[in-house]
């Protein structure tokens, strides 16, 4: 059976998390999906977890050294054989009818990018921010003062944008793809119900935002060529977008 909807989940030592991703993946209302994962040589039991899910809509591939979120998603890319792309993370969760409603609204609105709010809870699933309401009609020139697009809420139609990568910028690859993304379309657009479940973990590399704004900067400078001025000018922006982000402004 052809399945219309790929999921692609990088996972790395994600044993606590793995099983109730799954849960949330095999209690959506619609099922014609399959799921990627691309373990990224895990050394604790998250391999052994997922093998013992027997679903025959779970396809496991396991790099043989640790490579990385975008190296890995780079991987379930090539393998998917969905018309439409939608990612969770390994410790994320979807509302039950997170595919049902992506795929209506870019049925129904004959649209390409469709992304959701999302809830924000700590790692036992608590409430510890307002949940994230998603912005729409993001363009190529928006997207470059942050990252709007949130990964876990996404799905785009690859039969006419084509597989888009992700390029190997060190912790910004998720921003760098969707930047090389609305380069091919008008606009993203968002559902603002919100349907994914993120976890915010402490020791996220995500949280780390001294480290972070230089690899920011480094998008900006290396990896888009901008001179130094319009480097710092979006690094700036995204930082004070960052602050509104999380309640810090």
């Amino acid at each position: 059976m052809e399945r219309l909807i790929s999921i692609i989940t990088p996972c790395y030592n994600s044993e606590k998390f793995i099983q109730e991703t799954y849960y949330s993946i095999y209690h959506q209302s619609y099922t014609n999906w399959e799921w990627i994962i691309v373990d990224d040589n895990s050394t604790d039991d998250s391999v052994k977890i997922i093998k013992e899910f027997n679903d025959k809509r779970i396809i496991l591939i396991r790099n043989k050294s640790n490579k990385g979120a975008a190296f890995s998603r780079n991987v379930a890319l090539r393998q998917a054989k969905g018309r439409f792309i939608t990612f969770i993370d390994s410790d994320d969760l979807w509302e039950k009818e997170f595919l049902e409603k992506s795929l209506n609204f870019l049925n129904d609105n004959n649209e390409e990018l469709v992304y959701s709010s999302y809830k924000r809870v700590d790692e036992s699933l608590n409430p510890i921010l307002d949940d994230f309401i998603a912005e729409d009609y993001i363009n190529s020139k928006r997207i470059l003062f942050n990252c709007p697009i949130p990964m876990l809420t996404s799905m785009y139609d690859s039969k006419r944008i084509g597989k888009v990568y992700f390029p190997e910028v060190e912790l910004r690859e998720d921003h760098a793809m969707w930047i090389e993304l609305l380069k091919k379309i008008k606009f993203a657009r968002a559902n603002k119900e919100s349907l994914g479940i993120y976890r915010m973990r402490a020791n996220s590399v995500s949280r780390n935002k001294l480290d972070i704004a230089h690899k920011q900067f480094n998008l900006y400078y290396n990896h888009l060529n901008m001179n130094l001025i319009k480097s710092l000018y979006y690094t700036f922006n995204w930082g004070i977008n960052g602050l509104k982000k999380y309640g810090k402004l």
